[in-house]
């Protein structure tokens, strides 16, 4: 799950404050503003419709780099200035990929 945060969607890993334990989840740099993922190892369940939405410059190489992994994309309706798409991470949560139109 790190890995496809820091080398698919090329997010800097940040250390996670007063040494607490990295195997319960990970915190991201992702421009202003900080990306917090947590481990649920018992009952977890993936969000399908809440999301976050991540605004990139080449929406096209990151499909081709989601498709390669085998993870799901899926057309979305574009939104004025913008055209997007969605996958999912490898535990399954929706994730939204948005690029500005010229």
């Amino acid at each position: 799950m790190v890995d496809f945060y820091a080398a698919t969607l090329g997010l800097k890993r940040l250390t996670k404050p007063g040494g607490t334990d990295d195997s319960r989840g990970a915190w991201f740099d992702a421009g202003n503003v900080q990306l917090h993922l947590g481990v649920q190892p018992d009952g977890f369940v993936p969000a399908k419709k809440a999301h976050v939405g991540f605004v990139v410059d080449d929406l096209a190489a990151l499909a081709g780099a989601l498709g390669s992994k085998g993870l799901p994309l899926k057309a979305g309706s574009d939104l004025p200035g913008f055209t997007r798409i969605f996958s999912e991470d490898p535990a399954g949560n929706r994730l939204e990929f948005l690029q500005r139109a010229p």
